[in-house]
């Protein structure tokens, strides 16, 4: 009996606009809001995590007409660790900002590689690149990474763990990143190979 009062009561004041309805619309709209912000935070859960690694800085000079204008050059190997991986370059007046560039420069070149059981690569592949050259080489499990450099860099960021490489020719740091991922772009696997020939693997 005395809830129905209550209740009546509570009727009656919300007809005379002693209470404001906005206070629960407001109510309705933070729970809409919650429920929007947990659904971008399981968006943010489910997108991929990039590493990122610095190969070279180096401080560039451009003449102009006034004199030297100074400038930095950024060198960034990306990747997921899981067959991703791009080579980003940037120039901006501070090393921030150009590392910055590189990271989205790279983000734009990302390209994605076929990676065997034992986190090696299924075949023998050679990548060129100016006057570079890049020979990778599977291994047995175990064996770690085995090269030196840019090619390092760019093996380890892409998820490659067993791997043997030796890069002849210049030793230009660019140049070889960009040799190592033109190698990479080049592995195939048997069945790409069988889809493009149109053979059934049984």
């Amino acid at each position: 009996m005395v809830q129905e009062l209550v209740d009546y009561n509570f009727k009656l004041k919300f007809v005379n606009k002693e209470i404001n309805p906005i206070y629960f619309m407001s109510s309705d709209l933070k729970k809409i809001n919650k429920v929007k912000k947990n659904s971008r935070r399981s968006n943010n859960v489910q997108e991929v995590k990039f590493v990122e690694r610095l190969i070279k800085i180096s401080r560039v000079s451009k003449v102009t007409k006034g004199g030297k204008k100074l400038s930095f050059r950024a060198i960034v190997v990306i990747g997921d660790e899981n067959g991703k991986v791009g080579v980003g370059v940037a120039k901006a007046d501070d090393v921030v900002n150009a590392f910055k560039k590189a990271k989205t420069n790279g983000h734009k070149n990302l390209i994605e590689l076929p990676i065997t059981k034992s986190l090696s690569i299924p075949h023998h592949v050679v990548g060129n690149f100016g006057a570079c050259k890049v020979l990778l080489r599977p291994s047995i499990e175990g064996s770690g990474v085995i090269a030196g450099g840019a090619v390092r860099i760019v093996l380890e960021v892409a998820g490659v763990k067993n791997v043997i490489a030796k890069q002849l020719g210049s030793n230009n740091l660019l140049n070889n990143a960009r040799a190592s991922i033109c190698a990479l772009e080049n592995l195939t696997t048997k069945s790409q190979i069988a889809k493009e020939r149109g053979l059934n693997l049984r």
